[in-house]
């Protein structure tokens, strides 16, 4: 290993795990095992390929460093530099330093090339291997996992089927070898070649290479190679083996298998053992490491390979040497034991019956009686397999995730299981019914007990979020079946959850259905025009906020609040259309939002706890008319502490403890109807403002309005993946931008209110933000920070404006008193005091002709009036209109403001 890395890669496992050499010795010991906790962690000091715990019995840990220190082995154009001298400098790094290949058995076999992505803007060096039908295949070696799933690619348009590649030394071997091992890519076959073993890779584990083999049959009739299909261990490729199995049985060959058992941690290939070989003391003790690995691999190929249930269990019983046990078999539970007595009692018979001793019987006849003396029965007409646990630590709750296999394809169903349920097989019945169609489960308890203890040894563990979108504490947005982390894009595995690096992560929310578009193909951009022929710059400020959203955490983290946003606007003025459009790009589809008056305090927590970095949009009619049901369901304060991203709503947690559950809202806030909102000082200075007219329709903005509700969400929901994945620049420029604005809108003097110039100046930034990944014209842009500061000086004017039923309340009131020269309706006897009685006050009104609003509606509306500061309501006045007046008493139920 060249010296540089080899002792950057020592001071990292020396400084991270406490590792130490001591003298001479060619071990590293001492370090502190992750997994156990134990301090038996050791590692060659010349070939640091692969740490491993001590405790192989107990723990058996093993850390690869490539895995622990990516960025050591990520970035080989840096590192090693191309030159005219050397051309595949990189190439040739990456082969000998992450693959572990010695170069002379690799020389000439491969060159240096290059990738480059228009998409992503993005490009990295190669090693391109020539295929021997055409074409070629390349791994980038430059940081792969930014270009999502693509680590490798083929020639386009190049056809490699039906022919395998091979190294010229295993192609010298083809007319001698004994065996010959199939594998599925190019770098298992070089590392199989590095131990002697003749290898060829069919390039995909569903490439059947017929030529090859034909062409193979026909230079060696009469002597075939005995074929070992060594493909990756994964579901779809262990069927393909059996396929090809068959396929190669009609050609003469006769096959066996051999597969990698893979733990938990990590997917381990052929490569992976040739670094656990090189990883040892010395080359004996390498060769030791090898044969073992092969010995497993075999094993496990043997049993994929087995002809019934029953002799599957028989090669289990003699490897593991246990008399009961439950296997799988073709998508069913069964269960075997061995029965000692009646082994011994027919192997007596037979040896009697041939008239030799019992260890005289030849191998055939010992197969036969021990089939004869196991029993096999199904406890299951499928197979359930744990996968793996998820909790939620808050909750203090746990799940089991399992797959649960049928032998028919395309039924397989997977679902969690709980504590208890595994715990009986009545239970265990119940759940497994309930989750797959048609799932029976026949064992006992005892033979259940057997099988989780087996199943869930060392079972995997994954974390779990109750909610969609942005997680703070993992830095990832999840998506239903895409996620963002780190500006890359990742895609659910097949068991349902993320894994970044060590990091795995899973969303529980189900109620919310995001249909994302992966990639940019077939993502449209014109919808932005017809975004602003419709909505101008309303539009572009409710599109602002909506990506925002998705930095909400982001932003409340660094500046400690997110702006509400709300939208009113008469009946037709397009706010539907915008909403359920904007939605779309977050793929949600058909959506607007919900009522909060229709809804009780815990389910309005729910649904605002289900999403985080998203708009939680509320709905509501128009409010002008008394509506006492909804004043006790739904109070604008209630949105007061989500400013900040408060508390949600204090929950116990089921524990027998006083723990509680308080999750903190995540998302934004959006109020979309059809009057103003009417709340206090404190709920108005945290709104933005978009008021929408209903607009002289044209065939333009006709056209446009049905081009926007006719899109389909697979057209434009990538807009959140390019979002999401302009993290690093997004809060670059948010956070330059919003001081600038800041200090610019408190220069204008109509501003006061510090909130109202906060709110507004993040909605400046968010515009330039939007210009990342949005397609804005510099005249939307310019029109829209015109806006902007508008509606923020409008802002200020709303909150120290009275309610219209309050302003047209008092303008009655200086009529009332203008109407004679002494006092008509107000009480007061102290000049800076108003005393009003309400019902006197309305009668007066009804008859000199003037109208005010509902009495129900006004005493709620005037405890925040602006004009005429409101003292109390109810309070006795020593009336100055009745002084004199013998028929009336003198005090006064009144209504008291400042004058």
């Amino acid at each position: 290993m060249q010296h540089d890395l080899h002792q950057q890669i020592i001071a990292n496992i020396e400084r991270d795990y406490g590792l130490k050499r001591r003298g001479s010795t060619p071990y590293m010991r001492g370090g502190k095992c992750t997994a156990c906790g134990k301090k038996e962690l050791y590692t060659n000091y010349e070939k640091p390929w692969v740490l491993r715990c001590g405790r192989q019995a107990k723990c058996g840990a093993e850390y690869h460093v490539k895995d622990i220190y990516s960025d050591l082995f990520e970035d080989w154009s840096n590192r090693f530099k191309q030159t005219q001298e050397a051309p595949n400098a990189s190439a040739d790094a990456y082969l000998q330093f992450s693959r572990g290949f010695m170069p002379s058995r690799v020389a000439g076999l491969y060159t240096q090339e290059s990738y480059y992505s228009r998409e992503l803007r993005l490009g990295s060096a190669t090693v391109r291997f020539k295929l021997d039908k055409g074409g070629w295949w390349e791994r980038l070696i430059d940081r792969p996992q930014r270009f999502g799933k693509m680590k490798a690619r083929f020639a386009p348009g190049q056809s490699f089927a039906g022919r395998w590649w091979q190294s010229p030394a295993t192609a010298a071997r083809l007319a001698e070898t004994d065996e010959l091992w199939i594998t599925e890519g190019i770098f298992d076959a070089l590392a199989l070649e590095h131990h002697d073993v003749a290898a060829v890779s069919a390039m995909s584990s569903n490439q059947f290479p017929d030529e090859s083999l034909r062409q193979l049959a026909k230079d060696r009739a009469g002597n075939l190679p005995v074929l070992v299909w060594a493909l990756d261990n994964e579901p779809g490729a262990r069927e393909f083996i059996r396929k090809h199995v068959a396929r190669a049985k009609k050609l003469g060959f006769t096959s066996r298998a051999a597969l990698i058992p893979q733990p938990a941690s990590r997917k381990v290939d052929w490569n992976d053992l040739h670094l656990r070989a090189q990883a040892c003391q010395d080359a004996e003790d390498g060769k030791r490491q090898w044969d073992a690995d092969m010995a497993e691999a075999r094993y496990q190929g043997d049993l994929l390979l087995a002809k019934s249930a029953k002799e599957k269990g028989l090669l289990i019983y003699h490897h593991d040497n246990r008399a009961d046990f439950h296997l799988d078999y073709q998508g069913r539970l069964y269960w075997w034991e061995f029965d000692r007595t009646r082994h011994d009692k027919l192997l007596k018979e037979e040896a009697a019956s041939k008239s030799v001793e019992p260890d005289e019987l030849d191998d055939s006849h010992r197969a036969r009686i021990e089939l004869a003396a196991a029993d096999c029965v199904p406890i299951a007409n499928c197979y359930p397999q744990a996968l793996y646990s998820q909790a939620n630590e808050v909750t203090d709750e746990r799940w089991y995730f399992f797959r649960v296999e049928f032998p028919h394809d395309g039924a397989d169903a997977k679902g969690t299981f709980t504590g208890s349920q595994l715990s009986s097989a009545s239970e265990f019945k119940k759940r497994l019914l309930s989750m797959a169609d048609g799932a029976q489960f026949t064992g006992s308890s005892y033979q259940l007990d057997r099988i989780m203890e087996v199943q869930l040894d060392r079972i995997k563990r994954v974390d779990a979020i109750d909610y969609m979108g942005y997680s703070k504490e993992h830095k990832a947005w999840l998506l239903g079946d895409v996620a963002v982390r780190e500006g890359q894009l990742f895609r659910a595995n097949e068991e349902d959850f993320f894994e970044f690096g060590k990091l795995r992560l899973k969303s529980l929310a189900k109620s919310i259905r995001l249909d994302i578009q992966p990639d940019n193909e077939g993502y449209r951009t014109d919808w932005m025009e017809w975004v602003w022929t419709c909505f101008r710059t309303h539009g572009v400020v409710a599109l602002a906020f909506w990506t925002g959203s998705l930095y909400a955490e982001h932003i409340r983290s660094q500046f400690k609040s997110f702006p509400f946003l709300e939208a009113t606007g008469e009946a037709g003025a397009g706010k539907t259309t915008l909403l359920t459009f904007l939605w779309k790009l977050l793929g949600r589809c058909d959506y607007e939002g919900f009522d909060p008056s229709k809804s009780s305090v815990a389910g309005r927590s729910r649904a605002m706890g289900q999403i985080s970095g998203m708009p939680v949009v509320l709905l509501e009619a128009d409010r002008s008319t008394p509506d006492k049901a909804h004043a006790k369901s739904f109070d604008w304060d209630e949105l007061k502490d989500f400013f900040g991203g408060g508390t949600l709503r204090t929950r116990g947690v089921k524990n027998g403890g006083n723990d509680t559950y308080e999750p903190p809202f995540r998302g934004t806030i959006v109020i979309s109807q059809n009057a103003a909102v009417d709340a206090t000082e404190a709920i108005l200075s945290r709104i933005v403002k978009l008021h929408f007219k209903r607009p002289t329709v044209t065939t333009e903005s006709r056209r446009a309005a049905d081009n926007l509700n006719a899109l389909p969400v697979e057209a434009v929901s990538h807009y959140i993946v390019k979002a999401c994945r302009a993290e690093a620049k997004f809060m670059e420029t948010f956070a330059a931008r919003v001081p600038v604005y800041e200090a610019a809108l408190r220069e204008r003097k109509e501003l006061r209110m510090e909130r109202v110039i906060k709110n507004h100046a993040q909605m400046l930034a968010l515009v330039d933000c939007l210009a990342l990944v949005a397609p804005l014209t510099a005249e939307m842009i310019a029109e829209t920070k015109k806006e902007l500061a508008a509606m923020a000086v409008q802002r200020q004017e709303a909150i120290h404006a009275d309610h219209p039923a309050v302003a047209e309340f008092w303008e009655c009131y200086e009529f009332l008193e203008n109407t004679s020269q002494k006092r008509v309706v107000n009480h007061s006897r102290q000049p800076d005091v108003i005393a009003i009685n309400l019902n006197e006050f309305a009668a007066k009104a009804a008859q000199l002709g003037q109208k005010i609003e509902d009495l129900k509606l006004l005493r709620d509306l005037l405890r925040n009036s602006q004009s005429h500061k409101f003292i109390a309501s109810n309070v006795a006045v020593n009336s100055a209109i009745r002084e004199g007046d013998l028929t009336r008493p003198n005090t006064v139920k009144c209504w008291t403001f400042r004058a």
